[in-house]
């Protein structure tokens, strides 16, 4: 059937708060300024602004936050059909940022009982995920019920309905009770989807061990599904390990630098574009690591969100 969307993602859409006061510490900054935040979220946002049909699969709070994250995915036309409003009282999630220096910015996350982490199965459709032609997942979708069994619903729809899946490890500490924890559902989903995309750390935390290496990584998760890993580096570049052994070395762009969140979702929006539009992995490398540099250079992550034109004009002007 002929698809309707390029993507659609599930898991949480939240609310940052980046402080307006730079290089001080939150104990004394006094102004923020509000946007949308959350790893999917972020990522259909900049994959639709890159010019892809993108859909979002979560759930928002019945209150001001969540209208106010709605009209946004609205505004930048994602499509919200798989969107579920809460209607037990549970709350958006915060994340208020300081931004230290350019190389250290914090953030203190609001996560308790959040609306996002109550999407339940029964708000999974087959019907709507039938639309994409990938489904990604975020990790954090997996920290706790039932958000996590909606997320594995979603995975079970999409391998029955042969679409690939895209993990996104999107890994926050503070919302899982343990690193043991954390190991056993990465790596059901890594083990079931088609690509993998994280930060060397983030698989460490899928192993559940420390210094992994990118080699045996890979080798053990080809082992099943999986037929792309991207593994990123920060400065030092990502790779990305294709099952027939080929092994893709990215390099990363150089950046005046505001902040250090937001390169995560920038790259997946980037990189998978790439794929989507039939470039090849080295070149969705290379837009992945584009996008991280040009939004780590702003004030937001969501706003940030850069064109296909930024983009190549980055590309263009290193290398």
């Amino acid at each position: 059937m002929k698809k309707k969307f390029d993507i659609i993602a599930v898991g949480r859409a939240a609310i940052d708060l980046n402080a307006v006061e730079l290089h001080q510490p939150m104990e004394k900054t006094k102004n923020f300024k509000k946007y949308v935040g959350g790893s999917p979220a972020n990522i259909v946002i900049g994959a639709r602004k890159m010019g892809l049909k993108t859909g979002f699969i979560g759930k928002l709070s019945d209150d001001q936050h969540g209208r106010f994250i709605m009209n946004y995915l609205e505004e930048k036309d994602v499509d919200t059909r798989g969107v579920v409003i809460d209607k037990e009282g549970h709350k958006s999630g915060l994340a208020f940022t300081e931004i230290l220096s350019p190389s250290e910015s914090n953030i203190l996350m609001y996560r308790q009982d959040v609306a996002d982490l109550y999407l339940s199965p029964e708000e999974i459709f087959e019907d709507y995920i039938k639309q994409t032609h990938y489904l990604l997942i975020s990790g954090t979708a997996l920290a706790q019920s039932p958000s996590r069994e909606a997320a594995l619903k979603a995975l079970l729809l999409a391998r029955k309905n042969e679409i690939p899946v895209i993990m996104e490890l999107d890994y926050r500490e503070y919302t899982w009770y343990s690193r043991e924890e954390t190991a056993i559902y990465y790596q059901l989903v890594a083990q079931q989807s088609d690509i993998l995309i994280g930060t060397r750390d983030e698989f460490d935390v899928l192993e559940n061990k420390q210094g992994g290496e990118n080699q045996a990584t890979v080798s053990e998760l080809f082992k099943y599904r999986p037929e792309l890993i991207v593994i990123k580096h920060g400065v030092e570049g990502s790779f990305a390990y294709e099952k027939n052994g080929n092994i893709i070395k990215g390099k990363a762009y150089k950046a005046k630098v505001m902040k250090t969140f937001g390169a995560g979702d920038s790259y997946a929006a980037a990189f998978i574009t790439a794929l989507r539009k039939g470039e090849s992995i080295k070149t969705a490398l290379k837009y992945g690591a584009a996008a991280a540099a040009i939004v780590v250079s702003k004030h937001s992550s969501s706003e940030a969100m850069p064109t296909l034109e930024e983009i190549k004009a980055l590309i263009a002007a290193q290398d």
